[in-house]
């Protein structure tokens, strides 16, 4: 089932749009996408899980060994980005946003090592951390910071915004 805040604010990606699905896991974002009618491409180390199937792309790459970003110079028309926070992506990933294109992104935060994992501060978005990287890039639509109980209590940072 996909995130609520990413069905919430899916509406901001055009249809015809390419969705890039990082750290895609079991493709509930991808399939999402998919189901819209948006091309895309899925990004994860592990892509057991993923099935082909029109309009996906599936690449295999993983994303934290130091390699090389594995899609340079492609840009699309929408990032999203959930349950994951790997800091050295950030150039990158907002570098692949085409103009106008629309960051759908939400992980765990500072905080969140009181309800277990993740716990440690790399893995933990600082407080205000999304709005910072959109600073004079992005125009924002929405953002939260804040204590969630569903699928389990957590603290989750999330943004949706237009790249200008």
């Amino acid at each position: 089932m996909p995130s609520p805040w990413i069905v919430q604010w899916a509406g901001l990606v055009a249809v015809d749009a390419t969705v890039l699905d990082v750290a895609a896991g079991g493709g509930r974002h991808t399939r999402f996408f998919a189901e819209r009618g948006n091309k895309v491409t899925a990004i994860d180390r592990d892509i057991s899980a993923l099935a082909p199937q029109p309009n996906l792309e599936i690449v295999e790459a993983d994303l934290e060994d130091g390699s090389p970003w594995p899609l340079p110079g492609r840009t699309f028309g929408a990032v999203v980005v959930t349950n994951y926070l790997h800091r050295p992506l950030f150039p990158a990933l907002l570098d692949a946003l085409s103009p106008g294109g629309v960051l759908l992104y939400e992980t765990f935060m500072e905080g969140n090592e009181r309800f277990g994992r993740p716990s440690q501060p790399a893995f933990l978005l600082k407080d205000g951390e999304l709005l910072e990287l959109a600073r004079g890039r992005f125009s924002v639509v929405a953002y939260e910071a804040r204590l969630v109980s569903e699928p389990k209590m957590a603290m989750i940072q999330r943004i949706a915004a237009r790249k200008l």
